[in-house]
């Protein structure tokens, strides 16, 4: 079995999102992918998040009908600062057998090294990078592996979108309908 886990803080997901898991799935052959929100990145740490609730409903309702990914809350359920490492070792655990993968974006290689645990990480996983477009391509330095995936380059940011929020331009097409559903229902990203 493949299985690719896709950490962030998903405030809110988005359609690229989405088109990363879809290039993993299509182009590496992974079985399954798990969307694991942080409850709080160890590199963002004055950052504010949308409250975990809220994140996950909108990461469900973003990967309603899609078969080969769901929503895994392990972080935002262990609480406090989010290691990769913890949630690596939880799935090697869980799924011993099998081989994995995690997707991490292109502006994230560098920090590698810098990654709790990271020659531990390296030795279980597999990085597949995304692109990010007009960006040289990134390659993780030993003894990370990687793989770069082709995917739908897309110059599309959760930043992107919460500033759009907030200048009351429409967000549906960059979102899906129920995730802007959430969006616009909990007055998120106003202020």
């Amino acid at each position: 079995m493949r299985i690719g886990l896709y950490g962030g803080s998903f405030d809110p997901v988005h359609i690229g999102h989405l088109l990363v898991a879809q290039a993993a799935h299509e182009e590496v052959g992974l079985d399954r992918i798990y969307f694991i929100p942080a409850a709080q990145s160890p590199f963002k740490l004055n950052r504010i998040l949308t409250p975990d609730h809220l994140r996950l409903q909108m990461l469900r309702r973003a990967l309603a009908g899609v078969t080969y990914a769901e929503v895994d809350s392990q972080e935002l359920d262990r609480g406090g600062i989010s290691y990769s490492i913890e949630t690596v070792r939880s799935y090697a655990a869980q799924f011993s057998s099998a081989e994995l993968f995690y997707l991490i974006g292109a502006d994230h290689v560098a920090q590698l090294p810098k990654w709790r645990e990271a020659r531990e990480l390296a030795e279980r996983v597999t990085f597949l990078i995304i692109p990010r477009p007009g960006e040289p391509a990134a390659k993780p330095v030993p003894p990370f592996r990687s793989q770069q995936l082709a995917g739908f380059p897309i110059g599309l940011s959760a930043s992107q979108i919460r500033e759009r929020v907030r200048q009351k331009l429409p967000v549906e097409l960059l979102v899906g309908a129920p995730v802007a559903e959430t969006i616009r229902h909990n007055d998120l990203y106003l202020s």
